[in-house]
């Protein structure tokens, strides 16, 4: 399913917390994108509260030979973070490497396989729970 090339950097991007297993989290996502995709160069970012930061994913990137990268809002729904302030951490981290070209793509949004998760964590759930009654 690799369709990207090998030169492209990713950087997945959360909200951050203050909370360390909500950040480890999306190490854990950029894995399984990394499994999937087999992209080569995958880096995570919080966008505030926790680091790293846009701004050291995109260097991390750059280090790591990317002669473009991706911004993507891990964010289920457009807002002011994924429409705004992300877009313009990423410019701020393109400036730092003399206006390296980079994209943001658009927030998860509306997606049928995200109702099938959705309809899957539904399932576990009452599966789960009627194990517990019996």
């Amino acid at each position: 399913m690799n369709d990207l090339p090998p030169d492209i950097g990713i950087v997945l991007v959360d909200h951050g917390s203050t909370h360390a297993e909500a950040n480890v989290m999306l190490i854990e996502v950029a894995q399984r994108f990394r499994d999937l995709t087999g992209a080569a160069i995958v880096e995570v970012a919080h966008m505030e509260l926790a680091s790293p930061t846009i701004a050291e994913a995109f260097a991390r990137c750059v280090e790591q030979g990317a002669e473009r990268i991706v911004v993507h809002p891990y964010f289920l729904a457009p807002g002011r973070h994924s429409t705004e302030d992300i877009p313009r951490l990423a410019e701020e981290a393109s400036k730092q490497h003399d206006d390296f070209a980079y994209l943001v793509t658009e927030p998860l949004g509306i997606d049928d396989r995200i109702g099938e998760v959705i309809a899957r964590r539904i399932s576990d759930t009452l599966l789960s729970l009627w194990k517990k009654r019996k």
